[in-house]
């Protein structure tokens, strides 16, 4: 029985024996054949910021996709209509000192946006035209003096653009874009499309700062969770160039998990007109946390709160940053404003959000000059301060419209926004009707509005 059981056990160690190198010789033959075959393709890089839900931030778009969304284009349409209730009353209905509206006591079509961005996947072509009409669309282009400069009208060649580039896409790291044009400016955090914001009226920082760039850009996305931006533009806010320097910045975009989002860029420029050595340097920061998130059912279903602070200065020309004299006067541009936001209701579909600013700009180099005939100094060292406070409770029931409401009060050292007697003509008007001759614009230090908006996009 032993020797039996040895023999049976030797057997079956042959037979185990034969088999493994059977397997070896077809697991050989099997490599031999994959070495023949082309190799297999690396994964493509993660799509930036796509793990993610972002729809909550300030200044980024809440919808999840695009109606008019296909392989090679992407369209977009926004219509923004507001009535803008001033408790000043300005007779001639002109809202001064502001980016976001610019009627008062009146139904006002505030922004309309339409286009969209052809893309080629295989070749990584791309280019983008949105085009604006509306009220914005003559009150944002008057705040750039670079038409001036030269022949030819480029408030009329490009006041009807918000965004107009052409580029290419590389699949490299995460994806890397040249782009040349004008593009919409990430500086101020709050959105140029109000649809994007969780308030209507934007505080002094946002409403301040440039709303658009013109030049060439990168973006460069070493991961998933980073953005890094170069520019080199033709100046701050402009069309045109100032002088005979372009300007240039940066922004880094880090989201390292989805409630938080934080955001850093500076910009250095030569932007004062006659005034080549005259330099600007701007720096814009931004943090925004969600603090809660809840299950839907609940009372407060998300709750966030977003803090911005820029810093600036211009020196040069008989101007230092800071502790100026009388001989030779400090500008510089100190501001910050803070909002938090609670999302109500079952399907998200309520907000309130409250918050507010302030700004201190010796010079006044920033500010934003009132409208009509009202004067603004912009003397090296001229005081300007002010802050401002809001709150408003916006509507969603769906993703392609929201309705606003909001109190709006902002203040000033100066005399800046429209009084009761406007800042137009005596009644209000423009020539034939009214006539300006002679006419001292109506300004005050203070002002309330209440603003209900509706916004539809799709």
């Amino acid at each position: 029985m032993t020797q039996r059981y040895f023999r049976k056990r030797t057997a079956i160690l042959a037979a185990i024996a034969l088999s493994a190198t059977t397997q070896c010789a077809r697991a050989q033959d099997s490599d031999d054949s994959l070495d023949e075959k082309p190799a297999t393709t690396a994964p493509k890089p993660a799509e930036p910021f796509a793990w993610g839900d972002f729809t909550w931030v300030q200044g980024t778009n809440r919808q999840h996709g695009s109606l008019l969304d296909s392989k090679y284009f992407t369209g977009g349409v926004t219509i923004d209509c507001n009535y803008n209730y001033n408790f000043n009353h300005p007779i001639d209905h002109t809202t001064s000192g502001s980016t976001a509206t610019f009627r008062s006591d009146e139904f006002n079509i505030s922004y309309i946006e339409a286009g969209g961005e052809l893309h080629d996947p295989k070749t990584g072509a791309h280019a983008k035209l949105m085009l604006q009409f509306g009220s914005r669309a003559t009150g944002i282009p008057r705040n750039d003096n670079t038409p001036l400069r030269g022949q030819y009208d480029l408030y009329n060649a490009l006041r009807y653009v918000t965004e107009g580039y052409a580029g290419m896409h590389w699949n490299k790291m995460h994806g890397i874009n040249l782009d040349f044009g004008m593009f919409k400016s990430y500086v101020g955090l709050l959105s140029y499309n109000n649809f994007e914001n969780w308030n209507y009226q934007p505080s002094y920082t946002s409403d301040n700062t440039p709303w658009f760039f013109t030049g060439a850009r990168v973006q460069m996305f070493p991961t998933d969770r980073l953005k890094i931006e170069l520019w080199a533009i033709n100046g701050w806010q402009s069309y045109g160039m100032f002088n005979e320097l372009p300007g240039f910045g940066y922004q880094v975009l880090w989201r390292p998990k989805e409630s938080v989002s934080l955001t850093h860029s500076s910009y250095v420029g030569w932007d004062t007109p006659n005034s080549s050595d005259r330099l600007r340097f701007h720096t814009d920061n931004s943090a925004i946390f969600r603090y809660l998130k809840r299950p839907q059912g609940n009372f407060i279903t998300k709750a966030a709160v977003s803090v911005t602070g820029d810093l600036g200065f211009e020196n040069g020309a008989g101007v230092v940053p800071f502790n100026g004299t009388a001989t030779k006067p400090a500008q510089n541009f100190l501001s910050g404003m803070v909002y938090n936001r609670f999302w109500f209701g079952k399907k998200q579909e309520l907000a309130f959000t409250c918050g507010g600013g302030y700004i201190s700009n010796p010079g006044r180099y920033l500010a934003l000059l009132p409208a009509g005939n009202a004067v603004l100094t912009q003397n090296p060292g001229d005081k300007f301060e002010g802050w401002d406070a809001s709150a408003n409770v916006q509507y969603m029931p769906n993703e392609y419209i929201t309705f606003g409401l909001e109190f709006v009060t902002r203040h000033t050292n100066v005399p800046y926004f429209s009084g009761h007697g406007g800042v137009t003509s005596p009644n209000g008007w423009n020539a034939p009707i009214g006539n300006p001759t002679g006419y001292v614009a109506d300004l005050v230090k203070d002002e309330n509005r209440i603003i209900l908006s509706g916004i539809f996009r799709f």
